[in-house]
């Protein structure tokens, strides 16, 4: 293998290597960490579920803005690339609370396979930000990895929604 072939292929491997060592180190985290199942609540909601499942309707919400915003971005709309960038670093922003108490209140839980599913859903999606935001960085990255590194980080988030938010407020309504 020439140089040359193993530094396109460190575009691909060194993003995706970081991003899958992140999504385990938070899965054993979570395992290995006994959890709290002490929470914080701000004020003018329920419970913290209420706070998390808001949170997360928001993150959802702001990411179906960034897949629309990068579906212009790639279709030659520079003038987006704010709206995408900012967006972006709001729907992580307000998941940082959730993960938060996830991952110190409640650990890595598998007792159920909606909870095993959400946890390893959580696991990943922080695994594949840090493989866009390293992505991000490589400007030899093949074009093609971009796209599907955030295409991956957007079904994760859909999937943590699905089984965390939606399932409360089917299960117990919408309530604050």
């Amino acid at each position: 293998m020439s140089t040359a072939q193993v530094q396109k292929a460190s575009t691909i491997a060194i993003p995706l290597s970081v991003g899958a060592a992140a999504a385990v180190a938070l899965g054993v985290y979570g395992r290995l960490h006994d959890p709290t199942g002490v929470a914080i609540n701000l004020a003018g909601f329920s419970s913290f579920q209420s706070v998390k499942t808001w949170l997360a309707t928001l993150a959802a919400v702001l990411g179906l803005v960034q897949v629309v915003s990068a579906y212009a971005l790639y279709h030659g709309r520079p003038k987006v690339a704010p709206l995408h960038r900012w967006s972006g670093r709001a729907a992580v922003a307000v998941t940082l609370p959730v993960v938060a108490h996830c991952l110190y209140a409640l650990g890595f839980q598998y007792g159920e396979p909606r909870v095993l599913i959400h946890s390893l859903l959580g696991c990943f999606f922080y695994g594949a930000f840090v493989a866009k935001m390293l992505t991000l960085t490589r400007p030899d990255a093949p074009k093609w990895l971009l796209p599907v590194v955030g295409g991956a980080l957007f079904t994760a988030l859909i999937g943590l929604w699905l089984t965390s938010a939606l399932w409360f407020f089917t299960t117990f309504g919408v309530i604050r």
